[in-house]
């Protein structure tokens, strides 16, 4: 068992290389702290082989058959730290590795690429150079036991949504420098581009929506060739493991390879002409192509028939939507005439693949007991030891003024909450609808004031408060929060895009009952119903992650699809380069 790929273990490559090189475990790192020893001597000759390091178990051994981190340095290695390394002239393997860094160097300079990946080939050759450009994957000309399960890994780079740019990477050491050379750093670059794109550097979610707080935690270059690279012949499963290792992501990456390996063959006959949109009781010339294409049973005692777009051609269409990730509304729209066409992308694979990309800005430790909003759904549940205790209905967000999508920790909740009205909703709908006079709020049962100059409105508690009785607080830069609402006919609609942000929350009392846990019943938290607010903190703080999927796993695995209500999975599909 390996150390695992966690987000403290990502943001500190540095102290970690440092770490394990030295010490050989973080758990021995700290035992030479608190002692005041310092690192073995032998072992600073390591720090210039820092991508040869030992696998280590969580108990800080090193693991059976693994390299110790003090091993006599191969013939291609750099000389021992304290050598006088400019006296020496590099060997010749080495030296061959340093011309391809400082080759590609120069052509960045001439060619500027991308910000993103010329920080990823600096950081590259920093690694190499602290090894004295010692080659990372070969010793004495031959490849060592990491690459042939890390080619094998990188391609299949796409189970996992990953799209690698560049040609495959050809390892075959011949004995020319040059060419074990070029091998080397070509595989470094690819190892690192699988890396940062599995540990999320393809999507920046702030420029989806200013309001995605999610932010993915990006392996650096550092610690993805350290391990990868000491992982002997589990280095392909270390490099896949810098995907996100929740159950949803598994789940959905899995509905991925079935849906390549059941995807259909191409279109054949003549393609569908585009044309309007087709609803019930249309007439179309198209009609019995679509007919033919759905294997819809032909009208053939009633030809004129044929081209009525009916019930029954409706519903093929509508299963046809819904297999290929679009909604099923049955209606023959251009994107569904495009699928049907032959379209290279199917749309159910985009879907499944923005889906998982979004899993990436999630934090790899979501907790084994927590609460989940996801908007789509229009559902919170509480999780406890990995299983659903608690399921309940929620208003989320409308289009213009959409939940912001981010994880916080649930602290404490407040019955009979008070509420201070945003400035945007007393500037857009309170003084608008009382023709700017305060007396209309005042009737209203509203509390006014003025604070620094600025009109202040105040809900105060009672059953007409827009809070309703309780909320949940985790407090955030967003200002939003889950909470009770007197609003209650919302909730029996199936589409529940309805508030100014907050998450409104049905049967609020059971779901409190569960978040706060033993000792708090129903029953116990309404008899603190009143005209005064009353805290209670959660002897358990709650980790809360307000989500945005659109397609899941149910636990039958079945793969369900929910309406892109924001439009950040189209936007997520284009920015991944997967809409036509």
């Amino acid at each position: 068992m390996r150390l695992p790929v966690g987000e403290a273990f990502l943001k500190n490559a540095s102290a970690l290389a440092l770490v394990l090189a030295l010490w050989g475990s973080p758990a021995r790192a700290l035992e030479a702290f608190d002692a005041g020893a310092a690192p073995p001597a032998s072992n600073f000759a390591a720090l210039a082989q820092v991508g040869k390091l030992p696998l280590i178990r969580p108990d800080g051994a090193p693991e059976t058959g693994s390299a110790a981190v003090a091993a006599p340095a191969p013939a291609d290695a750099p000389p021992p730290a304290g050598a006088d390394s400019s006296a020496q002239p590099l060997p010749a393997l080495n030296a061959a590795v340093k011309a391809v860094l400082d080759a590609q160097a120069e052509h960045g300079k001439a060619h500027p690429a991308a910000a993103e990946r010329r920080r990823e080939n600096e950081a590259i050759a920093a690694f190499y150079a602290a090894r004295d450009f010692a080659p990372l994957w070969s010793h004495g000309g031959a490849p060592d036991p990491e690459v042939a399960s890390t080619l094998q890994r990188l391609q299949r780079a796409g189970e996992d949504g990953l799209d690698l740019k560049g040609p495959p990477v050809r390892f075959a050491a011949d004995g020319s420098p040059d060419a074990v050379a070029n091998a080397d750093v070509a595989l470094s670059e690819a190892v690192v581009a699988y890396g940062r794109e599995a540990s999320g550097s393809r999507v920046d979610p702030h420029a989806i929506s200013p309001l995605i707080g999610a932010r993915p935690t990006l392996a650096d270059p550092a610690v993805i060739l350290a391990i990868v690279s000491s992982a002997g012949e589990g280095a392909g499963a270390a490099l896949q493991n810098f995907n996100p290792p929740q159950k949803g992501y598994q789940a959905l990456r899995a509905k991925l390879i079935e849906a390549r390996s059941e995807r259909a063959p191409a279109a054949s006959g003549p393609a569908i002409p585009a044309g309007p949109a087709l609803k019930v009781g249309m007439r179309d010339p198209r009609v019995p192509l679509i007919r033919a294409r759905l294997s819809v049973d032909e009208q053939i005692d009633a030809p004129e028939r044929d081209l009525i777009y009916d019930t029954r051609v409706a519903s093929a269409v509508a299963d046809f939507q819904k297999a290929n990730g679009l909604p099923p509304s049955g209606q023959l729209t251009a994107r569904t005439i495009a699928l049907m066409s032959g379209a290279p992308q199917g749309g159910l694979e985009a879907e499944i693949i923005a889906n998982m990309e979004r899993w990436r800005w999630m934090p790899r430790d979501m907790g084994d007991s927590r609460i989940e909003v996801n908007i789509p759904d229009y559902e919170v549940v509480v999780i406890e030891n990995g299983a659903v205790t608690q399921r309940n209905r929620v208003v989320v967000g409308k289009q213009d003024t959409p939940t912001p999508i981010f994880s916080n920790t649930m602290q404490f909740l407040i019955v009979n909450p008070s509420w201070n009205v945003p400035q945007s909703i007393i500037r857009k709908e309170l003084l608008p609808k009382g023709g700017g006079h305060l007396g209309y709020l005042h009737r209203l049962g509203y509390e006014t004031g003025y604070h620094d100059g600025q009109l202040t409105v105040r809900q105060p508690p009672g059953e007409r408060n827009a809070l309703g009785r309780i909320k949940f607080m985790f407090p955030n830069d967003y200002a939003v929060y889950l909470h009770d609402t007197p609003m209650r006919a919302l909730f029996d609609q199936d589409k529940r895009a309805f508030s100014h942000g907050c998450v409104r929350v049905d049967d609020p009392f059971r779901f409190a009952e569960t978040v706060l846990g033993t000792g708090w019943s129903e029953a116990r938290i309404k008899k603190l119903i009143g005209g005064k607010e009353r805290y209670v903190n959660l002897a358990r703080p709650l980790p809360i992650h307000i989500e945005y999927f659109t397609a899941e796993v149910d636990d039958l695995g079945r793969l369900q699809l929910r309406e892109d209500i924001y439009g950040y999975s189209r936007k997520v599909r284009a920015a991944l380069g997967l809409e036509g």
